[in-house]
């Protein structure tokens, strides 16, 4: 396993991150014990979570997943050897079941947090992060930022004022941001920087090679500022895995189950799938390993987030990751890209 450091700690993580968001609902508790187990005993010490999983949210199963995370910390006794990272979720009018108010004021911060410790039996958090932004921004599928009626207020400072009290009383060591955009990166580094508040260590947000707007602006903000890239859905939903290149149904798979997770299906996506699977199989290799590998790759990665629904998936992709890809095949695979510019925002 490769290792590196969250940007500006000392602490040590692998270069995949476990994925856990399919438990407690594609997954069973001991099957995600299982994953978790097998994990660890493969290097990978660096597992991501959120309040609101597992997906797709609902009341019925909202904080199953840090439960099932907690259940095998309380088995096991492994909470020293994982570095744990979860969410507090943003504003959503479906997700009034999670607490009084789904913002970002110190009393819901507060009562996320000391739910999802609860859940998660441990009295720390090694990274916490802001699932999406308060404000109307571009996210989720879209594109370009739309002009649009907003009643956010600019509330950073007091956000990053109660994640430092969190931070001094043990509760979290380290923050991040997810979803975010390029001027919601900055705007929460400027404030920390004049303000003498925690700085943000990461970003996630979706980077795959149907997925590469994040190199638009947002990879040079992390090289520049040594901000870490957690990228989530590295194979798109198992689109770059190739197993539906062939028509072939797939009852199972997350987009069968759960169809209004669009954003990987339209035949844009097909078609630039079908391209990169001819580079990977003219060069010996699988699209699995050439997908993983190209995010990998990337100057301003610190980890991959990687999720799977059976255990010789996470057996697969954590076996990938050995992979290199050339610069002749870098080449073909930016070829594709300018022909088929990011299909799935």
């Amino acid at each position: 396993m490769k290792y590196t450091t969250l940007p500006n700690t000392d602490i040590k993580v692998s270069k995949i991150c476990l994925g856990t968001m399919t438990f407690g609902e594609q997954n069973t508790e001991a099957e995600g014990h299982a994953q978790m187990d097998y994990a660890l005993e493969n290097g990978v010490n660096f597992f991501d979570t959120a309040e609101m999983y597992s997906i797709p949210s609902n009341p019925k199963t909202y904080g199953s997943t840090e439960k099932i995370i907690g259940t095998w910390f309380q088995k096991t006794g492994n909470r020293d050897q994982v570095v744990l990272a979860s969410k507090i979720a943003g504003p959503n009018p479906n997700f009034g079941y999670m607490r009084e108010k789904v913002d970002f004021s110190a009393a819901s911060l507060k009562f996320a947090l000391d739910q999802s410790l609860n859940r998660l039996q441990t009295d720390y958090i090694d990274l916490y992060q802001l699932h999406w932004p308060e404000r109307k921004t571009n996210f989720f599928g879209q594109r370009g930022f739309k002009v649009q009626h907003d009643a956010w207020e600019d509330n950073i400072q007091s956000v990053l004022e109660t994640l430092d009290g969190f931070v001094k009383a043990g509760k979290i060591k380290h923050i991040g941001l997810s979803n975010e955009t390029p001027w919601g990166i900055m705007r929460f580094l400027e404030e920390s920087k004049y303000q003498n508040l925690p700085r943000i260590k990461t970003i996630q947000n979706p980077y795959s090679l149907l997925n590469r707007l994040f190199e638009t602006a947002s990879s040079e903000i992390c090289i520049r500022e040594n901000v870490g890239l957690l990228a989530y859905s590295p194979m798109a939903f198992g689109v770059l895995s190739g197993k539906f290149l062939s028509g072939e149904k797939h009852p199972k798979s997350r987009l069968s189950l759960f169809p209004q997770f669009a954003r990987y299906n339209s035949a844009q996506c097909a078609e630039a799938t079908r391209l990169y699977n001819e580079i990977a199989v003219k060069n010996g290799l699988t699209l699995t390993e050439l997908s993983l590998a190209f995010v990998t790759q990337q100057a301003f990665l610190t980890s991959t987030i990687i999720g799977a629904t059976t255990m010789e998936q996470l057996k697969e992709n954590i076996a990938t990751f050995d992979v290199v890809l050339s610069d002749e095949i870098l080449n073909e695979i930016n070829a594709v890209q300018a022909s088929i510019p990011d299909p799935a925002p």
